[in-house]
């Protein structure tokens, strides 16, 4: 087996792997959630996206349209369930329960209107460019260099503007940033905005480089993807792209001895192993 082949096709999952992961991170650093409906908000996203492709919209404009109706519903979810909790001063428990049940509504919702048949987007077919052995599909050379730009324009927001500035206060300590006369409301409903259209284009781009959508796809990614926070530290947006790089290579050069039926489980595997020798993984967390 093609070991440069596994390399590049584990470098484009763990792009998508990152970027979900980043969104998770921005959740539990800031908002204090372990949200397990994030696989299946970005399967949502992907959904959406191919809905408004499916009425003729370009894909990518399909992408960005799909994206912002996701973030309409995560906020949606933020005032019907998760500000009466905060202002009830629920667990940490409560929380990851109600963040369960909302996954099943999500993905129950999605095979309520799709189906469970897998869904394609309406694009041509793009052939691969043959470089001796090595088979590189444009498709994940996009998704590969729009990862990267999603995450360069991250660092730019929470390293040069106001917003990130107090996006990072709060994730240090939420009751020292509300005395210090940040907004912390508007922290809030920001995170869930970043959150929102990074796991949706996330969910987007993976339904683009495996060349289906799937209503388990989210649930089946989330482990890789809490994996991925783990490993970089939790609420640290740049570990959780270390994180996700290495869980995507790692989970696809794994196939060479465990096959593809058993990849899923590396990423459980180096999760426990964090937790076990390093649970404030490889870099500080927030």
């Amino acid at each position: 087996m093609n070991i440069f082949q596994l390399l590049f096709n584990g470098l484009a999952v763990g792009s998508i792997i990152a970027l979900a992961a980043i969104g998770l991170t921005l959740t539990l650093g800031i908002l204090r959630i372990s949200n397990f409906a994030h696989g299946d908000l970005m399967t949502l996203g992907g959904y959406l996206a191919f809905f408004f492709n499916s009425l003729g919209l370009n894909l990518w404009l399909a992408i960005l349209i799909g994206a912002l109706a996701t973030v309409l519903l995560i906020l949606t979810s933020e005032f019907l369930i998760w500000k009466p909790m905060r202002e009830r001063k629920a667990s940490s428990t409560t929380l990851t329960v109600i963040s369960i049940g909302l996954a099943l509504f999500i993905r129950n919702s999605i095979l309520l209107f799709w189906g469970g048949n897998n869904q394609r987007y309406n694009i041509p077919l793009m052939q691969a460019i043959s470089l001796g052995n090595l088979k590189i599909e444009a498709s994940r050379v996009l998704v590969i260099f729009l990862a990267l730009a999603i995450v360069v324009a991250l660092h730019f927001m929470l390293q040069k503007t106001k917003m990130g500035k107090a996006m990072r206060a709060v994730a240090d300590n939420i009751d020292l940033a509300g005395v210090s006369g940040i907004n912390v409301k508007a922290v809030i409903l920001w995170t869930w905005l970043c959150t929102g259209i990074i796991t949706a284009f996330s969910g987007s781009l993976y339904g683009l480089i495996v060349g289906a959508l799937r209503p388990d796809m989210g649930w089946f990614l989330i482990m890789p993807i809490f994996a991925a926070v783990i490993l970089g530290g939790i609420g640290n947006p740049y570990g959780a792209v270390a994180g996700g790089i290495i869980i995507g290579i790692a989970q696809e050069v794994s196939i060479i001895w465990l096959g593809t039926d058993y990849k899923l489980a590396v990423a459980l595997v180096i999760m426990i192993a964090i937790l076990l020798f390093r649970p404030q993984g490889l870099f500080k967390g927030a």
